[in-house]
């Protein structure tokens, strides 16, 4: 028995090229994938391992938890722009976990100006490790006692409760990088020696490109991450000027604008593509794209080939 896989947006077009009429039935959808059977030169489908299916699964749900705890984080700014908005000019970040401790313990400026001295200092010497000391503690209470915000104590449940939640996921996270990590040293891909790529994005990559076999050629695995630019092209007019197509996988084109912007920092020849780029007047993300479309294409060669990445002097 032999499985073919068809693109659903080609299947869509081809349903609304055959009739004007607005019908969707599941007797019509039939007969369309029945006429593309005869016409498509899609390649039959071929499984892959269960290390890449393990993947794939592993790195949507990462994303989706990490979506879950942005929101959070958003919420978390909103409810510090109401009750103490001056504290992030004393912290290096309202999402450190110095921060969170102290507002688990202090969720109000009132809470903050009112403690013992000695009892944040304490707090803030553990939590940061030794950064923060008594001197911190003396500014925050002082910025405490002058702040113009206010709060109440549904405010301050909702705060403590929201980075409860950030916690509690920032553990589930991690819990899942470490069966990622795990799957990724079975799995001993090349792309691993390209620098800049870690676990987590090679987890990305791998597991949305599956079999490197089913691209014939760089452009297309180009195209199935939605990387490549448009075109536009009537009579004697071209386009100069167009936009990244975004058709693909959106898992794998964040995957691979993420490690673009890494491997930039840590490999010579990345970051001098990218400094050439941004001499020629393009924006930094119209630069970084291009670097993104110079990768797909090492990528490709070093999955293919199952090679090394090697530095270029």
């Amino acid at each position: 028995m032999q499985i073919t896989t068809l693109n659903p947006l080609a299947t869509n077009l081809f349903r609304k090229a055959r009739t004007l009429r607005k019908t969707k039935t599941d007797k019509g959808d039939a007969s369309i994938i029945a006429h593309m059977l005869f016409v498509d030169d899609s390649e039959s489908y071929s499984p892959i391992s269960y290390q890449i299916q393990e993947l794939k699964s592993l790195t949507r749900h990462r994303y989706r938890l990490v979506g879950y705890r942005s929101k959070l984080r958003i919420s978390i700014n909103r409810l510090i722009d109401v009750a103490f908005p001056e504290l992030p000019s004393l912290v290096w970040s309202i999402h450190q976990k110095t921060s969170y401790a102290l507002l688990l313990e202090y969720p109000s400026p009132q809470a903050l100006a009112n403690c013992h001295l000695t009892r944040l200092t304490n707090l803030l010497l553990k939590a940061s490790k030794g950064k923060y000391s008594k001197e911190k503690a003396i500014a925050l209470k002082e910025l405490a006692a002058n702040s113009i915000g206010t709060s109440n104590r549904s405010t301050d449940f909702e705060l403590k409760q929201t980075i409860r939640l950030v916690q509690s996921l920032q553990i589930e996270i991690r819990e899942v990088d470490k069966l990622i990590k795990l799957i990724i040293d079975e799995l001993d891909s090349p792309i691993m020696s390209i620098p800049g790529i870690s676990y987590t994005l090679a987890a990305f990559i791998l597991a949305e490109i599956g079999d490197i076999h089913r691209f014939a050629s760089p452009a297309k695995l180009l195209a199935f991450a939605g990387l490549e630019p448009s075109t536009y092209q009537s009579g004697n007019f071209t386009a100069s000027h167009s936009s990244m197509v975004k058709r693909g996988s959106t898992y794998l084109r964040w995957a691979i604008m993420q490690s673009a912007r890494l491997v930039c920092m840590r490999d010579a020849t990345f970051g001098d593509y990218l400094a050439k780029k941004r001499s020629e007047g393009k924006h930094y993300y119209v630069a970084l794209s291009h670097v993104s479309r110079k990768l797909i294409r090492v990528i490709f060669h070093l999955l293919l080939s199952n090679s090394t990445f090697i530095p270029q002097s």
